[in-house]
């Protein structure tokens, strides 16, 4: 059995999130920060990238923004607790900006996304997002396939000593020689 109250809270929260979530598709960034609590903080946990507070949170959307003026997030299921709300999306873009030290390279991304929003009183106190970067480098140009033609060439390019072990263990069978 719920406490009481429990339920309207659970529905109170669903509510910002689904605000939020609008505000975002609208590109709204001061209506994104006032679903933010004091105590704001967001993490990108794919990059180790953490944001703090309602400074670094702002910083964030701000550059997400300008490098997909045109994102659009599509809600494919939403999960309810007591403690968060769960978010299952499809992200949408352009790359028409500068994004993570890479620039704009005009592609088209769409990749999955899960978003845990965690709350303070009646605002968002924070959300921590998953989705595998790899795809998104993929859509971008910025990461090939170990097996593809141009995945080749980048590893020998990119990693010399690798392809000097592998070698060696060809030549050596299965031993490679002491350093």
């Amino acid at each position: 059995m719920e406490p009481i109250g429990s339920e309207s809270r659970i529905a109170a929260r669903l509510r910002i999130v689904e605000e939020h979530v609008r505000l975002e598709n609208q590109h709204d960034l001061d209506g994104i920060m006032g679903t933010f609590g004091a105590a704001a903080h967001y993490n990108d946990a794919p990059w180790a990238a953490h944001y703090p507070d309602r400074e670094g949170v702002r910083a964030f959307y701000a550059d997400l923004l300008r490098a997909l003026p045109d994102l659009h997030i599509e809600v494919q299921r939403c999960h309810t607790g007591e403690d968060a709300v769960v978010l299952e999306v499809i992200i949408r873009g352009r790359h028409l900006g500068a994004w993570r030290g890479l620039p704009a390279t005009g592609r088209q991304v769409e990749f999955a996304l899960c978003g845990i929003f965690t709350f303070e009183a009646d605002r968002l106190s924070g959300e921590t997002i998953y989705y595998d970067r790899a795809t998104v480098l993929r859509q971008l140009g910025m990461f090939h396939e170990p097996d593809s033609a141009a995945g080749r060439i980048a590893t020998v390019l990119m990693h010399p000593l690798s392809i000097a072990r592998i070698v060696g263990r060809t030549l050596f069978g299965g031993r490679v020689p002491a350093r």
